[in-house]
């Protein structure tokens, strides 16, 4: 795999290294050893898969808080998507900055959020589909979110938001918690 840092501390975007021959392709797309030689935490305690039929699905912004707080592993398996995350943690040097990639099913890329880091996508087909591993089951007395529009972070979603949810337009804006 290859680990390409984000402008956010401990958030990287990963690669698939593939072997290739006439048979087509492998690539692993998760080792322990390998998140722990950055210091990222490789324990997964869940995978979650979404299922979005339309584009211009927008889930997000949701975070855990400790300890329950999540580390994430995210792909798009099928379809395109707009990652965003926003670094949660006041002690770190990129603490309220946000970034934001496209995933999609050809590029095969993932992106690793790391705990107290809030996350959110908006598809970009219609019938895409997100995979993600979790560090921490789902708690939902520990459920945060901040709204997708939130004008503090200003998230440049790339392409028209028609469908959020009741509950993802109730999330206040942000403040420390």
């Amino acid at each position: 795999m290859i680990f390409t840092p984000t402008r956010l501390s401990g958030a990287f975007v990963l690669e698939l290294e593939a072997r290739r021959d006439h048979r087509g392709g492998f690539a692993r797309t998760f080792c322990e050893r390998e998140f722990r030689e950055r210091g990222l935490n490789p324990h997964v305690s869940q995978t979650n898969m979404s299922f979005n039929p339309r584009k211009g699905t927008l889930r997000g912004l949701h975070h855990q808080l400790p300890p329950a707080a999540e580390a994430k592993l995210v792909r798009c398996i099928k379809g395109a998507v707009f990652v965003a995350i926003v670094d949660l943690r006041p002690e770190s040097p990129t603490h309220l900055g946000h970034f934001g990639v496209r995933l999609d099913a050809v590029g095969r890329k993932s992106i690793y959020v790391p705990e107290r880091f809030a996350h959110g996508y908006l598809t970009l087909e219609d019938d895409s589909e997100v995979l993600y591993n979790a560090s921490h089951p789902y708690a939902p007395e520990m459920e945060r979110g901040i709204r997708y529009d939130d004008p503090q972070f200003g998230i440049p979603w790339p392409a028209p938001i028609e469908s959020v949810s009741e509950k993802d337009l109730s999330w206040p804006p942000y403040s420390k918690e």
